[in-house]
């Protein structure tokens, strides 16, 4: 078994994890439907990857994401912190110290209610309520039914406060850690040097780190940590020390890193103070995150609606709506580190190109180049093989989820890793494996610009659409993902009651695309944190960080630039 774990940082950083781990309950829950697709019940990609097996006290059997979740104090809703499967752990109640002899004063806040969704979760775990019946225990009609999931749809689009309210996944009670003298206020929690203070006792971050030791050990060959951090505030730092701790402990595990910001974190600057403070922060950030992974990918556009395909009608003011779209990208990228690797003779047709983390961070970083930044593209849903409608090749749908890049690249040195699953030949008819392969060689062969070196890996699993998804497709986008142009104009966005699966296609690149991005970086932490006078220095000095630790940073980000050309001469930060 090559098991995967997964670590979730930040606010927005969950929002994207519950999506991603609905995919997989949605997926898991597929194989159980006696006459479901078979597309889903034959599907050849192994879960233990990302789930581990167990049992509660009362030995009933569990099987939960290997998984540890970072946020705030408070940030679960009305899930408790020990998760849904075991009874809720109990804190310390600070009346029974009895070392103190003043007077104790209570504050309690009314705890969250669940909405409609999750009280409808808890009536099936529960068997509380049979949902599948009225009350007068008659069986629902497709239609009443179709009115109950449209209820709950409706609730998720108008009230989601917490990325637990949409979550339809149990979670071990070791998965769930919130930041103590933390606290809801995201607007006061922007920028790196927050961070550290939190951590500044030293206690927490082993706490974290106990946690993180339990699931690895618990591996019998860890291929890799998956690593989804909220870079946008101090979640940042508190990233970067998880990730300093991975590095001296667990040194041969490859840790592939997603930088992941929600449109609403672009905020403009009021003034020319808290603009330094915002650049400072997504330098230091940057660099100091890079600093602790194999390979990093920043993922996440000012605004979806209007930079990401016109299929999709996305509101950039919900996270619940963007944070789908970046964990349905992590998804598919996740495919190829859980596909079942054939024997030598066998020839799988379900599946070609799988692969470990290790595998693709060399195949991405450790080229001819030695870049670890990489862009992440996406096609959601791309076009058919066969294409009637000259919509073009699922190459040329593939838009890109990192932020400041190089849009018309031609590198001829680029390294790609694209993953395409559920693909559709014609209509809704699905494609195989081998008619993948061969539209992509064509598509290469024929692009104006070719990458050194891709590598393609095809599954034949879509994406499943699960209830708690938003309605985010356009009325262009068919049941299966198919594209469908008689659709009537004006009509609303469609969601899980109209799809029940996509294709999906996404892309890493290692190019000279990415250069903008850290060349901004770079210059922002020159210009206001290490030249001679610059306004920000005593900024990062409040931060905990001096001169020298400045300037290796800087240094690290002038060798990230210098993978692209070794040639170059780059100016000395200390200069």
């Amino acid at each position: 078994m090559r098991e995967l774990v997964t670590i979730q940082v930040g606010t927005f950083a969950n929002y994207v994890g519950s999506h991603f781990w609905n995919f997989q309950d949605e997926l898991l829950g597929l194989t159980e439907v006696p006459d479901g697709d078979p597309i889903f019940k034959n599907s050849p990609l192994e879960m233990d990857v990302l789930y581990r097996a167990g049992e509660t006290q009362q030995g009933i059997p569990t099987y939960c994401p290997r998984l540890i979740s970072i946020n705030f104090q408070g940030s679960l809703g009305s899930l408790s912190l020990s998760g849904s499967l075991y009874d809720d752990i109990s804190s310390s109640d600070p009346t029974d110290i009895l070392t103190w002899t003043g007077n104790v004063s209570r504050c309690m806040a009314e705890p969250h209610k669940k909405n409609l969704f999750l009280q409808s979760l808890s009536a099936e775990e529960h068997e509380i309520l049979d949902v599948s019946e009225d009350d007068s225990g008659e069986v629902m009609s497709s239609s009443q039914r179709q009115v109950q999931d449209k209820g709950r749809i409706e609730c998720l689009e108008t009230d989601v406060k917490f990325w637990t309210d949409f979550s339809k996944v149990q979670y071990h009670p070791r998965s769930l850690y919130e930041l103590h003298s933390s606290w809801m206020d995201i607007q006061k929690f922007d920028d790196y040097g927050i961070g550290r203070d939190v951590l500044s006792g030293g206690l927490q971050l082993e706490e974290m780190n106990e946690r993180l030791r339990f699931f690895i050990e618990e591996c019998d060959h860890i291929q890799g940590i998956q690593f989804v951090v909220d870079d946008s505030g101090g979640f940042s730092s508190v990233a970067a020390e998880v990730l300093e701790n991975i590095e001296d402990e667990y040194t041969n595990t490859p840790v592939l890193l997603y930088a992941v910001r929600d449109p609403g974190a672009y905020t403009y600057a009021t003034n020319q103070k808290s603009s330094i403070g915002r650049s400072l922060h997504d330098a230091v950030s940057f660099s100091r995150l890079s600093s602790f992974c194999n390979l990093m990918i920043p993922v996440g556009l000012p605004s979806l609606r209007s930079g990401l395909s016109p299929l999709l009608h996305v509101d950039d003011k919900k996270p619940f709506h963007s944070s789908a779209v970046y964990a349905a990208s992590i998804h598919s990228i996740s495919i190829p580190f859980r596909m079942e690797i054939p024997g030598p003779a066998a020839n799988s047709t379900c599946t070609s190109g799988a692969m470990d983390v290790g595998e693709i961070v060399h195949t991405l970083a450790g080229q001819s180049r030695q870049n670890m930044v990489t862009v992440l593209d996406v096609a959601m849903p791309p076009p058919s093989l066969t294409d009637e409608h000259n919509q073009g090749s699922i190459l040329r749908n593939l838009h890109p989820l990192t932020p400041e890049i190089r849009k018309d690249d031609d590198d001829l040195l680029a390294v790609e890793s694209l993953v395409v699953h559920g693909a559709l030949y014609s209509g809704d008819h699905r494609a195989t494996v081998s008619q993948v392969k061969d539209s992509i060689r064509v598509a290469y062969q024929t692009a104006p610009a070719k990458p050194m070196f891709s590598r393609l890996s095809v599954a034949l699993c879509p994406l499943p659409i699960p209830l708690p998804f938003p309605s985010i497709f356009g009325r262009n986008v068919g049941r299966h993902g198919e594209l469908v142009f008689n659709s009537v104009q004006g009509a609303p966005s469609r969601g899980s009651l109209e799809i029940e699966s996509i294709p999906m296609a996404a892309r890493l690149r290692s190019s000279t695309a990415i250069m903008p991005f850290v060349e901004k970086r770079l210059g922002d932490l020159r210009k206001h944190g290490i030249a001679r006078g610059a306004p920000g220095a005593e900024l990062l000095r409040t931060w905990g960080f001096g001169r020298d630790e400045v300037q290796d940073m800087g240094e690290h980000l002038s060798k990230l630039l210098m993978g692209f050309d070794p040639h170059s001469q780059t100016t000395s930060d200390s200069d």
